[in-house]
Formats: C-alpha cells, sequence, structure tokens
C-alpha cells in the first residue's frame, strides 16, 4: 500500500488534522487539489536517516521504475531547517542516477517531479547546518495543496469587507470541514459580508445566508455581498442573503441543509437578537405620516444574542434541518483559563468530530465541527432548558470589553 508525505503550511497546526480527515471522508474529491494548510502531498518511496540507507530502500523497489522512464520528470531538493548550496543539491539529484530515467529534464513544465526531503529540524540558535539531517525523505509529488485559493480569498484582494469579515485560509478550512462539494447546500446563518458563501461555493456548493442586520448584507456606497459573488464569478451557486433574526426564522420544520457553516460572535458588533434590551413595548414611531416599521429603510430593535444561548439555539437548528450526515461548523470564542470539555453542549442528535483552537493570549476562539448522526424526533430528548455549569464563553463579549474580569 502506498504511503504518503504531507508538507504542511507553517500555521494552524491543530487544524491540519480535522481538515484532511473530512475531505478523506468525502467521496469523488480530490483531496490534494482541496487541503487548504498542505503545501505538498508527495507518494512516499523511501524514508531513513542516512542517503546510504535511503538508496537502498529505493532499490528495493524497482517496480516503480518503469511507468517513469520515459516521461519528462525534474528533481527538487527540499530542505527543511535551512538551506543547501546548488552545487550540493545537484550532487544529491545526481546520487539517484541509478534510476536511468530516459525521457526529458524539463525544470519548467515536468510530467512528474520527484523530490529529495532533507529534515534538519528548528534550530534558530545555529549559524549552519549540521553534517547529516535528522531525517530524508524520497518521493514522487503527487499534487500541490490549495494555496492558490487562499491568495484568491485573501482579504486585502476583497472589493467589499465588514468590520467582521473572518480570515480566508481558515474560511477554506471550515468549507472543507463541513465537506461540502457539488451539489450540496451550505446554510450561513450569521452571514455578515458572506465569506462562508464565497468559500463553500468555490468548492461547488450552493449557498444561502441570512443574518438580522441586513446593513452588511447590503454594504454601502454600491458594494455588498453581490460585488464579491461578481468579483468571484460565484453566480449560480450563491444562490440569495435574506434578513431575518436566526432565533426566530422563517424555515420550515424540514431537513434541507448538508452543511451550516457560521461566526455566530463579532468580538465588536456581539450577536443580535429581536427585542428591546429593557424588554419593553414602545409606541409606534412615525416618520412623514409613515409608521416607520414599514418604510424601507426600517430596521428594528434588537438586544444582545448571550454566546451560551447562540451555541445551543445553533445545536437545535442544526438538529433539525440538516440532513443526517450533515455536519454543523462553527467558531467559538471562549475564555483559555476556564475552558472546559463539557462547554460544548451535548445533543443527541449531533457527533463532536472536532475541536481545535485558535489561541490569542487569555482568549481563544474554537473551530468547532458536529455531525448529524440521528434523525430528530418526537421523543429524542432536548438540552436542559437551565444550565447546571457555566461555560467560559459566556458573557463572552462584556467580559472582553471588561479586562478586569478576564483571567
Amino acid at each position: 500500500m502506498p504511503r504518503y508525505l504531507i508538507q504542511f503550511a507553517q500555521s494552524h497546526d491543530q487544524f491540519r488534522l480535522p481538515e484532511l480527515l473530512s475531505l478523506a471522508k468525502l467521496e469523488g474529491v480530490n483531496i490534494a487539489g482541496r487541503v487548504a494548510l498542505s503545501r505538498s502531498i508527495y507518494e512516499l518511496w523511501a524514508s531513513q536517516e542516512t542517503y546510504d540507507s535511503l538508496h537502498r530502500e529505493v532499490k528495493e523497489h524497482p517496480e516503480r521504475w518503469p511507468e517513469y522512464k520515459h516521461q519528462s520528470f525534474k528533481f527538487n531538493v527540499v530542505v527543511f531547517g535551512g538551506t543547501q548550496p546548488w552545487a550540493r543539491q545537484l550532487e544529491i539529484i545526481n546520487s539517484f542516477s541509478y534510476l536511468a530515467f530516459e525521457g526529458k529534464i524539463d525544470m519548467k513544465n515536468a510530467s512528474i517531479c520527484f523530490v529529495v526531503v532533507e529534515d534538519y529540524e528548528l534550530d534558530f540558535t545555529r549559524e549552519e547546518l549540521p553534517e547529516h539531517p535528522s531525517r530524508l525523505f524520497f518521493g514522487r509529488l503527487v499534487a500541490n495543496g490549495n494555496r492558490d485559493a487562499v491568495k484568491t480569498f485573501d482579504l486585502k484582494k476583497r472589493k467589499y469587507l465588514s468590520n467582521t469579515s473572518m480570515d480566508a485560509e481558515l474560511s477554506l478550512v471550515m468549507a472543507n470541514q463541513a465537506m461540502v462539494a457539488p451539489g450540496k447546500i451550505a446554510y450561513d446563518p450569521f452571514v455578515g459580508s458572506g465569506i462562508f458563501l464565497f468559500t463553500c461555493s468555490y468548492f461547488g456548493a450552493y449557498t444561502l445566508g441570512s443574518d438580522i442586520d441586513g446593513r452588511q448584507i447590503r454594504g454601502r456606497d454600491g458594494r455588498g455581498v453581490h460585488t464579491n459573488v461578481e468579483q468571484y464569478a460565484l453566480h449560480g451557486r450563491v444562490l440569495d442573503t435574506m434578513v431575518f433574526d436566526v432565533k426566530n426564522h422563517p424555515w420550515r420544520s424540514c431537513q434541507i441543509f448538508d452543511a451550516i457553516v457560521t461566526a455566530p460572535y463579532g468580538v465588536r458588533a456581539g450577536a443580535k437578537q429581536l427585542g428591546r434590551k429593557e424588554g419593553k413595548e414602545k409606541p409606534v414611531r412615525y416618520v412623514d405620516g409613515e409608521p416607520a416599521h414599514l418604510r424601507e429603510d426600517y430596521y428594528p430593535p434588537t438586544r444582545p444574542y448571550e454566546m451560551a444561548d447562540v451555541v445551543e439555539d445553533l445545536h437545535a437548528f442544526a438538529a433539525q434541518h440538516l440532513v443526517l450526515g450533515g455536519r454543523l461548523v462553527y467558531w467559538l470564542p471562549t475564555i483559555v483559563d476556564e475552558y472546559e470539555a463539557k462547554d460544548i453542549p451535548e445533543h443527541p442528535c449531533l457527533r463532536l468530530v472536532a475541536n481545535s483552537e485558535q489561541a490569542f493570549g487569555v482568549w481563544s476562539r474554537r473551530l468547532i465541527t458536529l455531525e448529524k448522526v440521528r434523525e430528530l424526533e418526537s421523543e429524542t430528548p432536548a438540552p436542559p432548558e437551565s444550565r447546571a455549569h457555566t461555560p467560559a464563553h459566556a458573557k463572552f463579549r462584556t467580559r472582553y470589553f471588561q479586562p478586569n474580569s478576564m483571567p
């Protein structure tokens, strides 16, 4: 059975394996061409500690060689933890001459790329490389990772941004962990400026989004979510964006979504739901003789949507509206020193697949991935209404803006 070597990007180490495993579960998908956090994937022919033993292992499997004998090829030497001068690289490449490939050497458009990897491990204190690497690898390049997509959705290149726009790299990771694919339907109930619509649609899914604040969707100065849809040429995949409170949504009780991908919080803006803070009704306000709530520019009163409530409601929504096997992927802000595994509420219809942390000091955000494993039925026990445990994300925004309340 073939072995593979993956060269990951030097970022987000906790997110690498969950993304890879999610794509491995997704049938009919070119994993190498979709992984956002990998640079290259190699078919591994040998792995040893010295060049002598590396060459012996390569020579043990001559049956691999004939397939590439007449194809154009090139060799690369990749060094982790340092650099090698060209003369040394050429010496390493020539040491594999026994492979006796007869195809054209083409450094730009070769059909096959073979790679020698020298791992010297990272050590920023040393001034020169050790005499010998700690590990050597030799193999064939299968594919490069999807790093071009990271550049495509780079915030600096996006024509429309809101004040809560999500990082492009992690947006792609979320789409991968949600296992979106052509023909599937993905939904973002806190859509904001629409980044998850774009990354999920980029992988072929049809997408829908909603938000209580339509101002972020519509944008300003002629630029809004529609501007980015045009920029990324996603017409026909981004189906629609709607304005309503997801706490009081219009969706019927049916399973229509293959994935729910969202960031239900914004440290600056905060999650909101319909209602007044004090909970009191106010008389109807008129503008130019017309009731204010009937005008096109009306923005209804809202009140804070407590983070612990958001999470429980999001789980309940996913259990009701995801198809069986569908995934809920969302960001959860939390206080690092207070976080416990039981902060993630359990739901009888949802199974926790991944929980990865991106730390920012005393607080962090966790990427939570759940999969629907059971149909929601009338006898399915609902989560308790009262919380015996106060999670670390409770009242997060209030505590974030009150530094003395942080650990």
